[in-house]
C-alpha cells in the first residue's frame, strides 16, 4: 500500500552525499534498483537521477515495522528513507560515486509499488530498442540515458548564458506559419476558422529571424523546435531542435568567431574537452577533392588522389571512358590492407555500387611486393608503376579507384573511406575534430525539377566576386555559406544573407521564380527589405546531433526524451493516430482510403 509524503522533506539526491556527510541524518528518495536480504540485514541500492546509494536495514536500528517494509521491497518500488550516513563497512566500492558511504535506515515509507518491469533498468541495455521505446518512461530511468539528457540540458543552459553575455536576445518566433515549399516537405496544420486553408509548422525560423534583424534587434537567438516531413535516418527526426542565431552588421569571420568561442565553452564545461582555436577552415571544393564529402571526417587520412592525368593514355576502358565523358579517375590508399581477402574486396565493390559506382578497380600490393589487380592486364608496366607511385603505394597497401562523373566519384570514395575507417577501427568517439567548410556552391542543378535550386536557401549571399556569373554561369557561383563539421557530421550551418533587393531579385530569377511567384511565397520578407535592412548573417546548430556526438552515441534517439522511429511514429503514444469524425467535420476534411488499401480489403 502506497504511503503519502506528508511531513517528509528530501534532504538531497542519492549521489550528492559523500564522506563529508558521515554522521548526518538525511532523508533520501528514489527507486529501488536492487534488494538483497541476507537474513537479519537487508541491503537496498537506491537510485535517482544522480546515481546509486546503498541503504542498510537492520531491525535493531529501524524497528520491526520498517524492517518488514524493507523485506517486501522489489525493483522499481519508490521509497523514502530517513537514516544516518556512515562509512561503508563492507569495503569501498570504487565503481560508485557514493562507494565510501552507506545510509543506515531509521525509517522507511513506500511511496509507490511497482509491477515487474518488462526489461531491466540498467546501463548499456541489451533489450531491443523497439521494446524500450514502447516503455520509454522506463527506459528513461536508465542512468546512461539520464546522463545524456542532463548533458543536453547543460548544453542548452550554457548556450543561453554565453549568448546573453555576448549581447544576444532570446526571442520566440511563430510555430504556425505559411507554407513555403522551397526546401523539405512541410507538416501542414488545417485551420478551422479559415476553412480550406493551412498553416505549416516551421522547418526553421529563417524568415522570422531575418525580419528581427530588419526590426533592429541586432543579435537574436532561440532554442527552437523545427519540423520536416522527410525520410528519416539515424540522425534525423520529424521534429528536432535548433540552436538558432542571427547577427546584424557582421560578415563571415564575425559569425565564426562567436561560434568558435561558444563551442570551446560548451565542450570544456560539459565534457572537459579542450577545443583549440581557431578551428581549421576548408573550402567546399577542397573538401570534395580531398575527402569526397562536404562534411569530411578528418580524424584519419586516406584522402582522395586525382590520378586522371596519370592514367589518361592507358587502355583500361573504364578509366578511358570516364575521362572521355568529362569525368575523373580518383583513388584512396588503404594503408596496410594489401592482404585483404578477395571476398572482402568484392564486398567493398558491392558497397561502392550502392553509391552509384559501376564497379571499383583495385591494386593489392602484398607485403612481399607482389601485385594483384583487377585491371593490370590493360596497363603497361610503366603505367602501373606510375599509378602506384602517384598513390604513394607501398608494400602492404590496398589501392581502390573509382572512375565516373565527379559527383559519383566523390560519393563513392567519400563513403568508401568511412567504411574502411570503420573496418580498420580508425574512428575514436573520444576524439573531437572540428572543421569549418566554407564557400559552398550557391546553387545546384536538380534533374527532377530541371532547374537550379538553392544549396542552402534562397536568401544566401553569393561571394561578391562571383556575382558576375549569376546569370551566365550560375553553377560557378560560390556562396557566403559555412558549415561547422564535427567528426564527419554537420552539426551546424549558416550563411551571410542577401540584404540588397536587386541581388535578391537576381537570386530568385536564377532559381526560376517569376517576380509574382517570389512575392507570393516571400512577400512579407521582400516588402520588409524596402525599409532599410542591415547586413546580417546567422547560423543554426542541430542540438540533437551536437549532443549525440558529445555523449558518444550513435543515434539522436539516445539524446531525445521521447523520439519517433523511422516511420515518424511514436511507439509509446501510438502517434500519429485517427481522430474523431466530428473533428474532421469541423475542419472540412475527408479522409480517403488509398487505392492500395482498398485493393487489400477486397
Amino acid at each position: 500500500m502506497a504511503e503519502s509524503m506528508s511531513g517528509l522533506h528530501r534532504s538531497c539526491r542519492c549521489a550528492e552525499l559523500s564522506k563529508a556527510d558521515v554522521g548526518k541524518e538525511v532523508t533520501v528518495m528514489g527507486w529501488v534498483q536492487k534488494q538483497r536480504n541476507k537474513g537479519g540485514i537487508i541491503f537496498v541500492d537506491l537510485r535517482d537521477r544522480s546515481g546509486l546509494l546503498q541503504i542498510i536495514f537492520e531491525e535493531s536500528e529501524c524497528g520491526t515495522e520498517s524492517f518488514a517494509k524493507a523485506e517486501k521491497l522489489r525493483s522499481e518500488f519508490v521509497i523514502a528513507v530517513t537514516g544516518k550516513v556512515c562509512e561503508r563497512e563492507g569495503g569501498i566500492n570504487k565503481n560508485l560515486a557514493t562507494g565510501e558511504i552507506e545510509v543506515r535506515a531509521l525509517r522507511i515509507r513506500i511511496l509507490s509499488e511497482s509491477e515487474t518491469p518488462p526489461f531491466p533498468i540498467e546501463e548499456d541495455s541489451k533489450t531491443k530498442e523497439e521494446l524500450r521505446l514502447k516503455y520509454r518512461y522506463l527506459d528513461l530511468r536508465r542512468p546512461d540515458l539520464q546522463r545524456n539528457l542532463i548533458l543536453r540540458s547543460k548544453v542548452s543552459t550554457l548556450t543561453r548564458q554565453f549568448l546573453a553575455e555576448e549581447g544576444f536576445l532570446e526571442i520566440e518566433t511563430p510555430i504556425l506559419n505559411k507554407s513555403t515549399p522551397e526546401g523539405a516537405r512541410d507538416y501542414l496544420v488545417p485551420s478551422r476558422v479559415h476553412p480550406g486553408n493551412f498553416y505549416a509548422l516551421p522547418q526553421s525560423p529563417q524568415i522570422f529571424k531575418q525580419l528581427l534583424m530588419c526590426s533592429g534587434y541586432d543579435r537574436y537567438f532561440q532554442i527552437a523546435r523545427c519540423f520536416r516531413d522527410e525520410d528519416l535516418r539515424a540522425d534525423r527526426q520529424p521534429e528536432f531542435t535548433q540552436m538558432d542565431m542571427e547577427l546584424s552588421f557582421v560578415d563571415v569571420d564575425d559569425v565564426i568567431d562567436v561560434n568558435e568561442r561558444l563551442l570551446q565553452k560548451l565542450f570544456k564545461e560539459t565534457i572537459g574537452v579542450d577545443v583549440p582555436l581557431p578551428i581549421q577552415r576548408m573550402t567546399w571544393q577542397e573538401a570534395m577533392d580531398r575527402f569526397g564529402s562536404d562534411k569530411p571526417d578528418i580524424r584519419f587520412g586516406m584522402e582522395l588522389t586525382n590520378v586522371t592525368e596519370v592514367v589518361k593514355d592507358c587502355e583500361f576502358g573504364v578509366f578511358k571512358g570516364a575521362i572521355e565523358n568529362g569525368g575523373t579517375v580518383r583513388g584512396i590508399n588503404a594503408k596496410g590492407q594489401g592482404n585483404m581477402p578477395r571476398k572482402k574486396i568484392d564486398a567493398l565493390v558491392d558497397f561502392a555500387k550502392g553509391y552509384g559506382a559501376k564497379g571499383l578497380a583495385y591494386i593489392a600490393i602484398h607485403e612481399d611486393g607482389t601485385i594483384k589487380s583487377s585491371f593490370a592486364k590493360f596497363m603497361k608496366e610503366e603505367e602501373m608503376k606510375a599509378l602506384i607511385q602517384a598513390m604513394d603505394g607501398e608494400n602492404g597497401d590496398l589501392l581502390l579507384f573509382a572512375a565516373d562523373k565527379n559527383k559519383v566519384v566523390w560519393d563513392v570514395l567519400g563513403a568508401l573511406r568511412l567504411e574502411l575507417a570503420n573496418q580498420m577501427r580508425l574512428l575514436h568517439k573520444d576524439e573531437y575534430k572540428f572543421l569549418w567548410v566554407t564557400e559552398f556552391p550557391l546553387l545546384e542543378w536538380s534533374e527532377e525539377e530541371n532547374r537550379y535550386t538553392a544549396m542552402h536557401h534562397p536568401f544566401t549571399m553569393p561571394m561578391e566576386e562571383d556575382l558576375q556569373y549569376l546569370e551566365t554561369e550560375p553553377g560557378r557561383v560560390r556562396a557566403k555559406a559555412y558549415d561547422i563539421v564535427l567528426n564527419g557530421t554537420e552539426i551546424g550551418g549558416g550563411s551571410v544573407r542577401i540584404h540588397q533587393n536587386d541581388i535578391q531579385e537576381r537570386m530568385f530569377e536564377a532559381l526560376g521564380f517569376t517576380k509574382e511567384q517570389a512575392y507570393s511565397q516571400f512577400g512579407f520578407l521582400l516588402n520588409a527589405f524596402k525599409y532599410g535592412v542591415p547586413p546580417h548573417a546567422g547560423l543554426a546548430y542541430g542540438l540533437d546531433r551536437l549532443v549525440m556526438l558529445m555523449a558518444q552515441m550513435d543515434s539522436i534517439r539516445d539524446v531525445i526524451a521521447f523520439p519517433k522511429v523511422k516511420d515518424a511514429s511514436c511507439i509509446m503514444s501510438e502517434a500519429p493516430n485517427i481522430v474523431d469524425e466530428k473533428q474532421l467535420e469541423e475542419l472540412g476534411i475527408a479522409v480517403i482510403a488509398s487505392s492500395e488499401k482498398k485493393e487489400d480489403e477486397e
